[in-house]
């Protein structure tokens, strides 16, 4: 599993920091002007008090190019060759177009542009109310966390939940808690299964709980005006962090452990082919992995000698500790979670279904 942050504690600064740094607003569209040089969008936002200047993310582009309805390819052209056209693109619907949207930002940038429905479940308050659930776990432990560009993640295993797959191939249950601030997906959590013998984690997408960024508009006004961090705590909220909380004390399930435990020994028995070179490049078509990704897989594939479905999760959730994004690493173990699923599938009449060209063992 890939290792982010030092520690919780280092994870903690971040977020206060990042609180303090932070501003939101709600904002007419109306009072909104976005001008581009050297390829660098700035984005100035009118209030009744004062100018806002910002500079635009990657994301945020991509956020106001969906909600203009500009085909992003046009809009990377534009602001490649052409930027006084994207400026006067965006700005044209930007009043053509007027609506109430949340512009969140952090450290000068324009990091989202959302709905005004948006609901804030930011990642300083969700800590707050998940940590102390997961110190009185019992055997619990946070063995990975970080905070990226777009999303919180806390990993947690459980020591005294385990199961042997074969000898000495042991895993332990847990799970992954993951959250985005900028409108790209909702608060997860998701059981995580981790292996001893390679601290490799994979995520699997059966049992997973989701919490949407869905709430109420925020009042009108014809202006654009800041909303402060002590709003995000209301009363609503509270009672939406406490179903969270109450999630996560149950995420790890046994039973629920030992369905995922019986995948992984049903996958053991199952054979990928006699060409692991013509599986991998199978498996990263499918799965659209990248030269590098797909090389890494191949390499821990053949090194583990394992040529098992099994064998190729495991290949997927190790090349999660190569790659350098943290986003990335997570989203490879929900592949390994998803591979699993997709080899072991069963009928009503428990018969498996295999993939093309294996058989069992």
């Amino acid at each position: 599993m890939k290792q982010g942050m030092k520690s919780i504690e280092n994870l903690y600064e971040e977020l206060m920091r990042q609180r303090e740094a932070r501003k939101d607003l709600i904002a007419d569209t109306r009072n909104l002007s976005v001008s581009t040089e050297n390829g660098i969008s700035t984005l100035s936002i009118f209030t009744d008090k004062d100018i806002y200047n910002f500079k635009v993310t990657n994301i945020a582009h991509h956020q106001i190019a969906d909600r203009l309805g500009i085909p992003f390819k046009y809009y990377e052209r534009m602001m490649n060759e052409y930027p006084k056209l994207l400026d006067e693109n965006i700005n044209s619907w930007l009043k053509f177009r007027a609506e109430k949207r949340m512009l969140r930002t952090l450290d000068d940038k324009l990091r989202a542009f959302l709905s005004n429905r948006y609901r804030r479940l930011d990642n300083l308050e969700l800590v707050d109310h998940i940590l102390p659930i997961i110190s009185q776990m019992k055997n619990c432990q946070i063995v990975s966390c970080d905070i990226t560009e777009t999303h919180l993640y806390l990993k947690v295993i459980n020591k005294s939940m385990k199961e042997e797959i074969t000898e000495g191939n042991i895993v332990q249950a847990g799970f992954v808690v993951s959250n985005s601030e900028i409108g790209l997906g909702a608060l997860k959590v998701e059981p995580l299964v981790y292996r001893l013998v390679c601290k490799n984690g994979m995520i699997s997408k059966d049992y997973a709980h989701k919490k949407y960024h869905t709430g109420r508009n925020v009042e009108d006004t014809d202006s654009a005006y800041e909303l402060y961090s002590d709003e995000t705590l209301k009363a609503d909220d509270k009672a939406y962090f406490m179903k969270v909380q109450d999630i996560v004390s149950a995420a790890v399930d046994e039973t629920k452990f030992m369905l995922t435990v019986d995948k992984m020994r049903q996958a053991k028995s199952i054979k990928t082919g006699d060409n692991p070179v013509e599986m991998v490049e199978v498996l990263g078509d499918k799965y659209l992995l990248n030269k590098n990704e797909r090389a890494s897989v191949l390499r821990h594939f053949i090194m583990d000698r394992d040529f098992s479905q099994f064998g190729l999760v495991n290949a997927v959730t190790r090349t999660s500790q190569d790659v350098e994004d943290y986003n990335r690493a997570t989203e490879l173990e929900r592949i390994g979670g998803t591979i699993l699923e997709d080899s072991v599938k069963i009928k009503k009449n428990n018969i498996i279904l295999l993939p093309n060209n294996a058989d069992i063992a």
